[in-house]
Parts: C-alpha cells; sequence; structure tokens
C-alpha cells in the first residue's frame, strides 16, 4: 500500500529536483526521491567509517596491508 509524503521546499529546489529527475530519466520525482533514499541505504555511517580506518592503520603498523601498484591486482 502507497502513502503520501508532502513536503515543503523553496521553490528553487523544488525545480532544481524536476530538472534532474528528468534530466536522469526518473518517470517522476517520486521515483528520483527512492532513488534517492535507496542510496542513502547503501552509505555507511561516520563511524563505520572511522572503524574501518583505525582497523586499516593497525593492519599496516602489524604489516598485514597488501602492496598493489593498481586495483586489478588487488582482484
Amino acid at each position: 500500500m502507497r502513502k503520501v509524503l508532502s513536503i515543503s521546499l523553496p521553490s528553487e529546489i523544488l525545480e532544481d529536483i524536476k530538472k534532474k529527475s528528468k534530466k536522469r530519466n526518473f518517470d517522476s520525482v517520486s521515483s528520483y526521491v527512492k532513488y534517492l533514499f535507496s542510496l542513502d541505504n547503501d552509505l555507511i555511517s561516520e563511524d563505520e567509517l572511522l572503524k574501518t580506518i583505525k582497523s586499516s592503520r593497525e593492519e599496516y603498523k602489524k604489516g598485514e596491508s597488501i602492496s598493489a601498484n593498481s586495483l586489478s591486482e588487488l582482484l
């Protein structure tokens, strides 16, 4: 079941959203907003990023890192 969400935006932002959704070939502004929301779900939090950095530094200090000239060497 679908629900409606109403939000207030300045007219410039609304026009920008409409232009971007059309430019990116979305059927509607709603489709574009759903897409943006799904991207947001894939983002990691600042805490997660800091934990990963700390862990990576520890691995580097212990000599557990891998040296590579390109990403393809890691795959």
